[in-house]
């Protein structure tokens, strides 16, 4: 299951160098945002000031980060819990995103969604589903919608290998693949559900091969590289936005932490995780910035000083917002005394 050092290497050698400086920058702020933001949220859970279920991105950023120069603002996200890095990288400010984990007024959804539920229609963010798999419909729901609208947008439907286990995800693959959706399907294969093996839940391991069964054109990636994930992703846009319908890819990357805060995560040894950690995707797209000559080493250190000053803000921010006020316990709801057709 785990890859090899050799492989590591290999493909920190062979890293793609057809993208430009302000492309390679994006991508290193973006996943260095998320990592410093994640390693903040786990100190702040720690210190009772994030309450309930956390699941942190860490180890996953290059997924986010080759995802915002492959798609465009107007395409849709629907995704899965473990959602910060996703919701970050699609512009959600650090300081909306923390104080929704504090439980703030301030929050992006105003302090009513917590750790897994963030939403923004602005950034065309659609959850954050805390249902294993609930985002799967949902997302080819909103691919539907672009469709009747006469559109050329789609929606990036995002969900674990754990979810790929679901009914609805095969419903989800039929009715998208009839109708010809406009809908990007990505696994994000970290390795384990919540605690369990793909190789002890699944006969079929690669499981970009699910697609197959509705010809649906379907790859795997290497998760751990930004250069990866944008190509892919730029085929599957190009494929989809032509009319082709949908398009799956399987994500291969992997959790450095457990499945949330309170999962020890002792079901994998020690060696398995150093083996992911030496394709560190942050510490490997900075070593090439840097052995290329992308940028100067002034430009990265640059970039730590400004993402750790924000994260130290979003922080302060979350902290001095206000909780929300009791009555709005009744706003954002469906009530029966504005919608009389549902009684």
């Amino acid at each position: 299951m785990a890859q090899t050092a050799e492989k590591a290497k290999s493909r920190k050698k062979k890293g793609a160098t057809s993208f430009d400086k302000e492309t390679y920058l994006k991508w290193y702020e973006t996943m260095l945002r998320i990592r410093r933001f994640e390693e903040r949220t786990l100190m702040a859970y720690g210190q009772q000031k994030v309450r309930g279920f956390c699941h942190v991105y860490i180890g996953q950023e290059a997924i986010a980060a080759g995802m915002v120069s492959a798609i465009r603002p107007e395409d849709a996200i629907a995704t899965a819990y473990r959602q910060h890095g996703i919701a970050i990288s699609r512009g959600i400010s650090t300081k909306e995103a923390m104080a929704e984990l504090f439980g703030k007024a301030t929050g992006v959804v105003k302090g009513k969604g917590g750790s897994m539920h963030f939403f923004s229609r602005e950034h065309r963010f659609f959850g954050g589903n805390g249902i294993v798999g609930a985002q799967i419909p949902i997302g080819t729901g909103i691919a539907f919608a672009e469709k009747y609208k006469g559109t050329d947008n789609l929606c990036v439907t995002m969900f674990g290998d754990g979810a790929a286990r679901q009914g609805a995800l095969y419903e989800s693959f039929n009715m998208a693949m009839t109708w010809k959706l406009p809908v990007l399907y990505i696994c994000e294969n970290n390795q384990y559900a919540m605690g369990t093996s793909v190789e002890r839940t699944s006969n079929v391991k690669d499981l970009y091969k699910i697609g197959s069964a509705f010809d649906m054109p379907s790859e795997a990636v290497d998760g751990m590289r930004p250069e990866e994930v944008h190509d892919a992703l730029t085929r599957a846009a190009e494929h989809i936005r032509a009319g082709n319908g949908p398009y799956y890819l399987e994500i291969k990357t992997y959790r450095y932490k457990g499945h949330s805060v309170s999962d020890p995560a002792k079901y994998r040894t020690k060696e398995e995780l150093q083996e992911y950690k030496d394709q560190d995707p942050v510490k490997m797209t900075e070593a090439k910035i840097l052995e290329d000559k992308i940028a100067t080493k002034e430009e990265i250190d640059a970039i730590k000083d400004a993402i750790k000053k924000e994260i130290e803000e979003a922080v302060k921010f979350a902290e001095e917002s206000p909780l929300p006020d009791a009555s709005e316990l009744y706003t954002d709801n469906y009530l029966q005394e504005d919608y009389p057709f549902l009684t």
